[in-house]
């Protein structure tokens, strides 16, 4: 066979497989990741670029792990939870699950609330609206199509990237932080260490792990397209941090550069660049906002009616009608009405709100990585595709460090109450 047919055929496979991986991965970059990226560069320019290096190893590590169970045992990670755990455990474990998601959902059309209101439209329209599409795409549709709505959804993000170039920074400086740490003066500050935690932290969630193993699954990606998966899975987590890199440039070059540091929700870094940047750096922001909280908002129900009907035993999968999976398409229903009906509540604490979601992410996911890497070391599970050494020293020490800086960033949040409370 000839180089170019060998590469003809691997490019085929690749694109075969594409979507479950480079997906999840963007999805990352919703409402809340957003605000924290853009606080990043308002109130430390380019300081905290050094931070993508470790944040897209921790993602590739986390995300292949899960795409390698999903092609080697054809399941979900709740359905395995509940096989290697106890049905007790899984229970549990999916009613954080669905408690964790629904904050997130909330966070998400405060996101499709908050960028819609740049251009001048009410909540109590925008909201409604874009639930009832959001219910429509994934009711209405079946999983090949709404995958590939996902992936246009995905390729949006450039529009990131072109606002990034649009706001002229400086990009020797830029690329120099990068890969260099901060001077030592920076870790005396607590703020700028907080920062730190928040932009790698918000990296890894709970919901990503099951939403990436079930759609690999329903997929139907096999041991002999493992390579490809796992191609997906790294090209998802190299974008959707270039993605983040920009996000900060912008900022950095915009914000910060005009002294413009505090920043409650994500549109106020589009509308305090709209004087600097111009009209289209400001709309493309708006509209990166706002395809980014549309994006989650669909993908955040759907993740939590997957993993709770394969963690509990019910039927489940968009290529089933409403009668063939009921509970799955009620739940995701469910999740969106609710989210959206919460964010319609007048004068709702909606940056509260954003913490507290980040917040219950941060208390859940030790305990899913933890699952993970019981269940990737099982011999009789995985066989020849358990971790090796070097693999597992690379996965527990990213856990370990995931998992610190989660305990921190709860803490920060929650222990000034508890502090004053005593």
């Amino acid at each position: 066979m000839s180089r170019w047919k060998r590469w003809r055929m691997s490019i085929m496979l690749f694109l075969a497989v594409l979507g479950p991986g480079f997906i999840t991965a963007n999805v990352d970059n919703d409402a809340g990741g957003i605000l924290t990226y853009s606080q990043a560069g308002a109130q430390y320019g380019y300081k905290l670029l050094w931070t993508m290096i470790p944040i897209t190893l921790a993602l590739i590590v986390v995300q292949e792990m899960c795409a390698r169970m999903g092609v080697v045992t054809g399941k979900g990670l709740s359905d395995l939870i509940r096989e290697e755990f106890g049905l007790r455990m899984t229970f549990i474990i999916m009613v954080l699950l669905v408690v964790v998601n629904f904050a997130n959902v909330v966070t998400e059309f405060i996101g499709i609330a908050d960028s819609v209101q740049l251009f001048h439209i009410s909540k109590y329209i925008s909201v409604p609206l874009c639930a009832l599409a959001v219910w429509a795409l994934v009711v209405k549709g079946n999983y090949k199509d709404v995958e590939k709505i996902f992936l246009v959804a995905s390729v949006i993000y450039f529009a990131y990237i072109i606002a990034g170039v649009m706001s002229q920074p400086d990009w020797h400086q830029a690329l120099v932080e990068t890969v260099k740490l901060p001077e030592r003066s920076y870790w005396h500050d607590t703020n700028y260490v907080y920062m730190t935690i928040g932009v790698i932290g918000t990296t890894i969630t709970p919901w990503m792990q099951f939403y990436l193993q079930s759609s690999i699954v329903d997929k139907g990606v096999t041991v002999k397209q493992y390579k490809a998966s796992r191609l997906d899975v790294i090209v998802g987590s190299f974008f959707t941090d270039i993605v983040a890199w920009f996000i900060i440039v912008v900022c950095a070059a915009t914000l910060y550069t005009h002294g413009m540091r505090n920043l409650t929700v994500p549109s106020d870094a589009a509308e305090a660049m709209k004087p600097i940047a111009g009209q289209y750096a400001y709309i493309l922001f708006a509209v990166g906002l706002f395809n980014a909280s549309f994006f989650a908002a669909s993908i955040l129900p759907l993740s939590t009616a997957y993993t709770v009907c394969e963690g509990l035993g019910f039927e489940a999968g968009l290529d089933r009608n409403f009668r063939q999976a009921p509970f799955f398409y009620w739940l995701y229903t469910g999740l969106i009405a609710g989210g959206a009906a919460v964010v319609l509540i007048p004068r709702l604490p909606m940056q509260a709100v954003s913490i507290l979601s980040q917040v219950l992410n941060g208390v859940l996911l030790p305990f899913i990585l933890f699952f993970m890497l019981r269940l990737i070391n099982k011999k009789e599970l995985m066989g020849k595709y358990t971790n090796s050494r070097w693999f597992n020293i690379v996965a527990w020490t990213t856990a370990a460090v995931v998992v610190g800086l989660s305990a921190v960033m709860v803490w920060q949040a929650v222990g000034p109450a508890v502090m004053a409370a005593i």
